[in-house]
């Protein structure tokens, strides 16, 4: 790959920067390729970077609708506007709260979905119950394995076969309007204890049994996985305990924590970050106690309608400068090396996007057994019923 003013090849940052620049739209498509050197190029490159051919090249190839499905507040509208700008595929997005809600949809049928974003201790479970597909890595040119760590990209390779890629990374703590708790909670057990008494009426407990039984198992000394019988039964003695002193129940709390109704509320750290943003004083914690790490990934359910698109979507998403952008927003850290390396210092620096190492060490990913658990499933359902 060369510039096209000296013959000296472009080097992959300064060939990302100048791409980068194109999608803001601060050059030209004319620009572009000449500064990088791709005018004779182009069906290649277009082939990796959808954005480049004009919207008229994918009318017959792609369709004009895709559905997709995702968690709340986990997006660029922009980034999305963008691509639906360059292809002519109108996306409609469905937000969920849980796993089991998304696996539920799913085994149920006729979603219409084709994309959709499942945690890492899912995918397994996925492929067993054959719901989603093996991935075709030839039509992501954009997704670079070698970029992405072991330690988050794992779960997308079952039996050796790819069925997934990852989205973004992240923790799942709390958080706290310290305006409001002034006692400056560090654990699950704080969490808990604040709940029931200076912070009755107003925390917020996800309507997803992977954390809200987590975080109780956690605050009472257990792995956020334990599927033993005795002590999830002191997890949902816990959490009905705490009910009556709860303002909601919700996997999308932001409109809560953002009223002044919710003062606390477990948390992923990408919402954390869009709240600290625009309050102050929200603060986010990892406890001390214990918690989860995760990943999230974009997965194509078996008989999506808009294969072509799904896969179209999927490898925009997985170019390295759309992930910064998309992080800019939404808050998650990106799993992707070459995204990292393109990230604003306000973005590499955050404690909460990249939390101390010390902070991490007693988090973990959720297990599988988890997702399909009936003592687990029990208990949330108590719960919610009390």
């Amino acid at each position: 790959m060369s510039n096209n003013n000296n013959d000296k090849p472009i080097t992959a940052t300064k060939f990302m920067k100048e791409f980068h620049r194109y999608q803001k739209g601060s050059i030209s498509r004319r620009q572009f390729l000449g500064v990088t050197g791709l005018g004779t190029a182009m069906a290649v490159m277009a082939t990796a970077m959808p954005a480049l051919l004009p919207r008229t090249a994918f009318a017959g190839e792609l369709g004009d609708r895709l559905v997709f499905s995702t968690w709340p507040n986990y997006h660029d509208q922009a980034n999305v506007d963008q691509f639906t700008k360059a292809t002519g595929v109108n996306v409609h997005i469905n937000a969920f709260g849980s796993n089991e809600e998304m696996l539920a949809k799913l085994q149920a049928g006729g979603t219409g979905w084709d994309v959709f974003v499942p945690t890492n201790y899912t995918i397994e479970e996925y492929v067993k119950l054959d719901l989603i597909q093996e991935l075709d890595l030839s039509k992501l040119p954009n997704y670079d394995a070698g970029s992405n760590d072991p330690k988050f990209a794992g779960p997308a390779t079952v039996n050796g076969k790819v069925y997934a890629v990852p989205k973004n990374w992240g923790t799942t703590g709390f958080i706290v309007n310290s305006k409001k708790i002034t006692s400056g909670p560090k654990s699950w057990k704080d969490f808990f204890d604040v709940t029931m008494n200076a912070g009755s009426g107003h925390t917020i407990l996800h309507d997803y049994q992977l954390t809200t039984i987590g975080a109780a198992l956690c605050a009472l000394g257990h792995s956020f996985n334990s599927i033993d019988a005795k002590e999830l039964a002191a997890a949902e003695a816990l959490l009905i305990e705490s009910k009556p002193h709860l303002f909601a129940i919700t996997s999308d709390y932001q409109p809560g924590m953002r009223s002044g109704d919710g003062w606390m509320s477990i948390c992923w750290n990408g919402d954390a970050t869009q709240l600290k943003r625009d309050i102050p004083e929200m603060e986010y914690v990892v406890a001390t106690d214990g918690g989860e790490i995760w990943t999230d990934f974009y997965c194509i359910p078996k008989g999506a309608p808009h294969l072509e698109a799904a896969y179209a979507f999927i490898n925009n998403f997985q170019d390295p400068a759309v992930q910064v952008s998309d992080a800019q927003v939404h808050g998650y850290a990106p799993t992707d090396a070459r995204a990292l390396a393109l990230q604003p210092k306000s973005l590499s620096t955050d404690p909460i996007l990249h939390p101390a190492a010390e902070l991490m060490s007693g988090l973990e990913f959720g297990a599988a057994q988890t997702l399909t658990d009936p003592i687990r499933a029990e208990v949330m359902a108590s719960f919610k019923s009390a």
